[in-house]
């Protein structure tokens, strides 16, 4: 069940400024969000901290988003993961989806597009209660940016 402020733990090792944009997006509404610069960062966080999402990179440092996916996928089946990369390749894409990705974006991207999409992942999960009014406030803050 998705706490009153949704989690979201970000991981990726090299593209800070994106991962800032993303998360000053994403912190008006009320989304709590992490950010990790490794995979055994993240397993570690996980470990002691409950995500309602996850956004990792394809290639981390430690071990690929890949095997990070898997690792999550093994004991939470039903928390999205949302891949936001640089690989572009379509083969790729099949790669992150058979290890249980949700979504798979590749950088750069619009950064409206990735907070609809954030939204409408959380919506699923908390089955509509808050979120259709915070996507409507990141919109406003979007159009005013």
């Amino acid at each position: 069940m998705l706490s009153s402020n949704p989690r979201i733990l970000y991981v990726d090792d090299k593209d800070c400024y994106q991962m800032i944009d993303l998360m000053l997006s994403l912190a008006a509404p009320g989304y709590e969000f992490v950010g990790v610069t490794s995979a055994e960062k993240a397993i570690h966080i996980m470990a002691k901290e409950k995500f309602d999402l996850y956004v990792l990179e394809y290639q981390i440092a430690g071990t690929s988003g890949i095997e990070l996916c898997r690792h999550i996928r093994r004991s939470d089946s039903k928390t999205p993961i949302l891949f936001f990369t640089g690989m572009a390749r379509v083969a790729d894409r099949k790669v992150a989806k058979a290890a249980g990705a949700t979504e798979y974006f590749v950088k750069p991207n619009d950064l409206e597009q990735i907070v609809e999409t954030i939204a409408r992942l959380l919506n699923k999960v908390n089955k509509g209660s808050s979120i259709p009014e915070t996507k409507s406030h990141l919109e406003l803050k979007l159009q005013a940016a």
